[in-house]
């Protein structure tokens, strides 16, 4: 049983194929999508997306984006998202480290505080993804 995914970055086309299952970062918590799925349009968040394609496992680093299911066919369009492969484990951590030290800061607006946040996060998932075995 499978359905055909899509997953789009601003830059490429990252995956294109049949799958078992996809599992998606949902912003009000993680779901996970199979054959004949209701329609169903999704915001999700920075974390991971897992395809299960017979017996192989695809997982990707993302940063949020869109999910849209309809008739069998699925589409990601993401913000950004990376294999493991992709991931740039000194970026990420210089990613942590720059967020963390404006974080520190005494004088820094709520937007400025709310991106470092986001910024934060997506280093942590980026570093946790890499590094997980």
């Amino acid at each position: 049983m499978s359905f055909n995914i899509e997953i789009v970055s601003p830059v490429k086309m990252v995956y294109s194929g049949e799958v078992n299952s996809v599992s998606i970062p949902g912003t009000s918590g993680s779901f996970q999508v199979l054959q004949n799925h209701a329609p169903l349009i999704s915001t999700f968040s920075v974390g991971k997306i897992k395809i299960e394609k017979d017996s192989e496992i695809i997982e990707f680093s993302t940063s949020g984006g869109v999910f849209e299911v309809k008739s069998n066919k699925a589409i990601v369009l993401a913000e950004s998202i990376e294999s493991k492969d992709e991931v740039n484990i000194e970026r990420a951590r210089q990613s942590k480290l720059r967020a963390e030290e404006i974080l520190k800061m005494i004088e820094i607006t709520e937007d400025e505080k709310d991106d470092a946040k986001l910024a934060l996060q997506r280093a942590v998932n980026r570093i946790k993804f890499k590094e997980k075995s």
